[in-house]
């Protein structure tokens, strides 16, 4: 399959991310299959649509630089495309023009080719001048979202926010303590340890016979807080009531040694079968799984029936936009609102299902104050017999991992 190919599909991807609905990550999947793509021109693929996406004002910024006048939506695609292989990943020249000159449409090649060959020249220009842009447009964030973490982290911490939120994320695994033989974490090559026990950073790419086997799970340290703090026992009768893919409810299990019983629920019927594969593949004998959306009141058979509920919320994403990197482009400012009502909702609904003295974590991968202290307060005023045991918060630019916040509140007795 010829290379050019590759350009071809980051910008149909785009066209096709545009139109709204489809994550980059499935598009990925998506345009690789169907352009039969290798494994070297699926990782290419990959890394020009996510650096497009991750900065993507800064491109638009740059060829408003180079090219005066309008463009329609798939010539703009091509030139992000290709200004983006020369300027932010460094493809050779030759390259990353002639390809994506090849794959754009006949009329427009010679605007491409005169475009690309244009920020060559200006490239230390281009690059100094974005030293004087401010850090939403430097960095690509959304105008409103870097105004709202100034006020509340300070122009420093946002700054190494924005950063941080704009490079490539590592692959994290953890050992699975649950699996009948033992990956040696430490000896393989492939492996390095982080500041945090049982998780380790991958070069390179994943292995099937890993993940197929159960050896490892990819997933960042930031999650391991929510289920310490719920902090399973072996025997009990534990929800995760938001559930899919299952990398919670496999480290609850575990914390469990795989005895109890685990109900995982998700509200999307169509998230079910990855999240039996996942729990499967992870040696969970425990769990079990039903669609449930729990802004809806609990069956009566699930009240007071769980000695333990780990509600990880849908939420804004904003401590994971490393990793989910068109979420930026998909969060508007009123969707807080209406994130903390369906938040609280949940809370409110599963609150029956807990025993007498019961444990509930409430968790969420934002960094945002209404979804989490603010969040929690105000459930403490509605519910007066419910007890702020313990809470964490992680944050990428002092941490160095995920963002993530989880409180865990306990019931009266």
């Amino acid at each position: 399959m010829p290379d050019k190919n590759v350009r071809r599909a980051a910008v149909s991807a785009l066209r096709a991310w545009s139109k709204g609905h489809v994550y980059a990550e499935a598009l990925v999947d998506r345009h690789s299959r169907r352009n039969s793509l290798s494994t070297a021109d699926r990782a290419l693929l990959n890394s020009i649509l996510l650096a497009v996406l991750r900065n993507r004002s800064l491109l638009d910024h740059w060829i408003g630089m180079l090219r005066k006048g309008k463009l329609d939506h798939e010539t703009r695609d091509v030139l992000r495309v290709g200004i983006c292989q020369l300027l932010l990943l460094g493809i050779p020249d030759h390259a990353a023009v002639n390809e994506t000159v090849a794959c754009a449409r006949s009329p427009v090649r010679g605007l491409i080719n005169a475009v690309l060959r244009r920020a060559i020249t200006a490239r230390k220009t281009l690059f100094s001048e974005r030293e004087k842009l401010s850090p939403a447009l430097s960095f690509s964030h959304p105008e409103w979202l870097c105004k709202r973490w100034t006020k509340q982290f300070g122009a420093e911490d946002t700054s190494a926010l924005l950063a941080w939120n704009n490079e490539p994320a590592p692959t994290l695994v953890r050992a699975n303590p649950t699996a009948p033989t033992a990956l040696d974490m430490e000896g393989c090559e492939r492996l390095s340890a982080i500041s945090h026990p049982g998780y380790y950073r991958l070069d390179g790419p994943l292995p099937s016979a890993w993940t197929e086997g159960g050896l490892v799970y990819v997933q960042d340290p930031s999650t391991r807080h929510s289920v310490e703090l719920l902090a399973p026992q072996a025997g009990e009768t534990i929800l995760d009531a938001c559930a899919a893919p299952g990398g919670k409810a496999s480290l609850i299990a575990a914390a469990m040694n795989n005895k109890g019983e685990l109900l995982c629920t998700d509200s999307n019927e169509r998230r079910l079968p990855r999240l039996a594969e996942n729990l499967h593949r992870q040696h969970i004998s425990i769990a079990t799984m039903a669609t449930f959306d729990w802004t809806n009141e609990a069956p009566s058979e699930w009240r007071q029936r769980f000695d333990a509920i780990l509600l990880d919320v849908p939420c804004s994403n904003t401590g994971v936009l490393r990793r989910r990197v068109d979420a930026r482009w998909r969060l508007r400012p009123e969707d807080l609102d209406s994130l903390v009502t369906t938040q609280r909702r949940i809370i409110m609904n599963a609150l029956p299902c807990l025993n007498r003295g019961g444990r509930l974590v409430y968790s969420t991968c934002s960094l945002e104050e209404e979804e989490n202290e603010l969040q929690i307060k105000a459930i403490l005023s509605a519910h007066p017999r419910l007890e702020l045991i313990d809470s964490q918060q992680s944050r990428p630019f002092r941490d160095g991992f995920d963002g993530a916040y989880a409180a865990l509140l306990r019931a009266g007795a």
